[in-house]
Parts: C-alpha cells; structure tokens; sequence
C-alpha cells in the first residue's frame, strides 16, 4: 500500500487545494484521483459545454429579434452538428491538456478510476491500495433521475448524455422547472426544436423571486410550451419517440404529450455512493450529501469535504470558494468558516437572471418586514433599456431599513449576470452599504444605470405588493 501525505478526489476545485499544498509543502507525496475524464464536473458536463450552447442560442435570438429595431435578418440555418463539435472539441482540448499535466507531474501520482474507502484513511483504485494523512474529497454531483414508471425502458437525455447528440432532434419534452430545464430549453428551441417543459412546481424556476419567475416565464412561453404544477407520471415509446402522462397537482387531471426526446432535468444527487463513504465511517444525510462543519471537515479528523459533494449551493464559484477556505483549514491550519450570505447564481436563459443574497420573503422573517426596504427600477425606464425595447425586465434590490444594508438582489433582463457583479462586490463589504453604487459615477446611457435607479426608487414592503399588484396582477389571484 502507498502512502501519501494527501489524497485529493477530483479533479475540479480540489486541485486548487492540491496546488496550494504542493507549492507551501515541496516534497509532499500527492495522489489525485478520478473516476471521469479530468478538468471536473463543470468543465466536462456542466457549466463549460452548456454556456458554449447557450452562446449560439443568444446569437439566434438576436438576429430573430432584429425587426423589432428595423433590421431585416434573414437566418439561413443552423449547422447544429458544428455546434455540438465545437463544444466538444473545446472540452475535449482542455480535459486532455488537464491530464497530460496531471499524468506527467513529478509532483504528484495521478490514477484514474473508482476510489473506495477501505478506512477512515485508505481506499483502494483499481488494483491499487493507497492511504493518506489528509483526504479531499470533492467528487461533483450527477443527475438526479425520477423514479417514473417506464422511464428507464423507454430513454432519455440528461445534462450529461445531450452533449452527444449529432442532430437535433425535432421535439423535446424537458421534466423539470429549473436552471437546467431553462437553459436547455433556450438552447433547443432556438436551434429549432418544439420544447414543451412540464414543471413539478407551480412555480418556474422555483428558487427565484415570484415575480421574476413570472417574468420569466412569460418571455419563455413565447419561444416554448410551459406546464408547470404537473406530475410526471407516466413514460413510455411510442412511434420512434416517446409519450410523457403527467397529472395536474392541484386538479388530478392527466394530460398527454409526444416528442421525439426527453430530457430529465429534475437536480442533481451526490456523486458520493461509490466513495463507499461507510467503511471510512464518514456522515452523510438522508440525501447521500456528505455531512460536514462550517470548517468543511466531515465527521472524520482530517478527512475534508466541498464542493458538489456536501450538497447545498452547487455553482463552480462556491466550490472555487469553499477550496479557498478547505486549504486555509487543512493545510495552514486555520479556524476559518464558511460564509454564504452573498452567494451570487445566474441563469443564461432568454432573458438572463441573476441573483445574490436573500429573497424577500426570506429577509422579512429574519429582520420583520417593517424593517425591510425594496428598491426597484424596469429596464425600459432607463436609455440603454428603452433603446434594446428591455420590456418587462428589472432590478430589485432588497435592504434592512435600520442598518441601510444590502440584503440581497435580484435581476431579470439583458445581462442579468453582468449587471449583478456590482450589488456582490457591495454586499462583500464590512456593512454591506450601497453608498458607493449611489454616489458612485455610472455611465450614461448605459445598462448599468438601471442598477444605481433601483436605489433611486425605494419603498416599503407594502408599497411594492402594491406595485406588484398591478404590474404582475396573477400573483396576487
């Protein structure tokens, strides 16, 4: 058996540790493992090839757009095929450039395969048997799959799986409400499919403020079928393709629906099962997540965990962050605890959202809704917005009104995850204050002005249901 003063599991955010520690501890023995091609969950299946998609997407509905600003387009057709392999050419190029690093370092010992606990400290990989002092583990996640009568006989597309596919296909029936549903949906409606979504929740994009997913979803209904509050119940093959049976939640009423495809986009799981996280005598919850403190050591001395595999918030920029923190814990031996009270998400949709911080149901039950502020301002009543005819998208800001702090903030609309940078930086400063964003110069006329008018037009909670009341009228029904 090889002993190591480190093993790491993956290849993503847990080499920013790796890293560190090779280059404070010269001479340390490293292992790195992973079962998948390397680079990580976000380069390889998630983040990296569906935003190279997503870009397409948005050139299309820029030219399909155009007569709406006196340009006549014409799109001639779409090579989905040269899409596809520009995506996977560019995966493909940085996976391998990724692993011709980690297989011809001196630095370190690279095995790719399965790793499974055999200890608290020793797992074997493959044929190997390995042992560590230190353990990282940051496995990422995979597709979380529904138990559906006729799923597994019948097929389907994941997050994972469309990104083989060589042709388009015709029609697709998404299951799910989410970011994965939203953005592929965006994708394969404007290379040319007929996407229908079926939402389990009666919300779309349930994680997001009502009336942004209201505004959402009413820009997404133009360019695809959205259902929502309905169960999938049923899969099955039917004429090359598939017939999906879901049941209305709220009135038991089944409908029918046909596509060529299906794509399950109902969250991820954690990718821990096969670490075999028992025989090392590590916690998990209910769920698989692996269980760790606000220090991101798991119940086991020594053994540290983040990223996809403790659940929570799975963005790549948490995981990047919670890395910062494992390698000030486990390699400088500090005391350091996470903190996500600003942690910032975007969904590159048509239009884009962004988010940071607290809603504002979540803000007034932690500070009273007498004391919380809304700042709000639409796109259309600023230059830059009127000029790109952004109806219907916004700002909203949210503040506690005794301490004046920016609580959260929430934006639909052209360049939402741009936009959104500035309202983070604030709320990463000692009192989250957003004087500079107020006194601050903004370019005029550019988009970034509708973020310091948000500040310009504050009102209480009440005023802006009121305000809501009249604008989105159905949240209220």
């Amino acid at each position: 058996m090889k002993h190591y003063d480190c093993i790491a599991i993956g290849t993503g955010s847990a080499m920013n540790v790796v890293q560190g520690l090779l280059e404070r501890n010269e001479g340390a023995e490293v292992a790195v493992v992973d079962k998948d091609e390397p680079g990580g969950i976000c380069l390889t299946k998630a983040c990296i090839p569906s935003k190279l998609l997503v870009y397409p997407a948005e050139v299309m509905r820029h030219v399909q757009e155009a007569p709406r600003h006196g340009i006549q387009a014409e799109i001639k057709g779409v090579d989905f095929q040269a899409i596809m392999e520009r995506m996977r050419g560019t995966v493909s190029e940085e996976s391998r450039e990724i692993k011709k690093n980690l297989s011809q370092s001196e630095a370190l010992d690279y095995y790719q395969g399965v790793a499974e606990f055999t200890g608290p400290y020793s797992m074997h990989v493959g044929d190997e048997q390995i042992s560590g002092d230190m353990i990282l583990l940051c496995p990422g996640s995979r597709p979380a799959i529904p138990d559906i009568e006729g799923l597994e006989e019948t097929g389907y597309l994941t997050s994972d799986t469309l990104l083989e596919l060589e042709e388009c296909p015709e029609s697709l029936i998404i299951i799910g409400g989410g970011y994965v549903a939203a953005e592929y949906g965006h994708f394969f409606s404007a290379m040319g499919s007929r996407v229908s979504i079926l939402g389990r929740n009666p919300q779309f994009l349930p994680v997001e403020e009502p009336e942004v997913s209201a505004v959402a979803r009413d820009k997404m209904a133009q360019y695809m079928d959205v259902t929502l509050n309905h169960e999938v119940i049923r899969v099955r093959s039917e004429d090359g393709g598939v017939r999906v049976t879901a049941r209305d939640r709220g009135t038991g009423e089944e409908r029918e629906m046909e596509a060529e495809k299906l794509l399950v986009a109902a969250g991820r799981a954690p990718n821990t099962d096969f670490l075999r996280a028992d025989r090392a005598g590590l916690e998990t919850d209910s769920a698989g997540w692996l269980v760790v403190n606000d220090q991101l050591q798991t119940s086991v001395k020594n053994v540290w965990a983040f990223g996809d595999g403790i659940g929570g918030h799975l963005y790549k920029h948490v995981a990047n962050y919670e890395s910062r923190v494992a390698y000030a814990n486990a390699v400088l031996g500090h005391s350091m605890s996470v903190d996500y009270h600003a942690v910032p998400h975007a969904v590159f949709a048509w239009p884009e959202i962004a988010g940071v911080g607290m809603k504002e149901a979540e803000a007034a039950a932690e500070y009273g809704e007498e004391n919380i502020l809304i700042g709000f301002h639409p796109f259309e009543e600023t230059a830059r917005g009127e000029a790109m005819d952004a109806e219907d998208c916004f700002v909203k800001v949210i503040l506690e009104e005794s301490s004046e702090r920016l609580l959260g903030a929430h934006i639909i609309g052209p360049q939402a995850s741009i936009l959104i940078q500035e309202l983070i930086t604030i709320m990463y400063t000692e009192n989250q204050n957003p004087l500079p964003v107020v006194q601050g110069m903004h370019i005029h006329p550019a988009l970034s002005e509708v973020v310091e008018q948000a500040f310009f037009n504050i009102m209480h909670k009440s005023d802006y249901e009121h305000l809501l009341g009249h604008m989105i009228p159905e949240l209220f029904e």
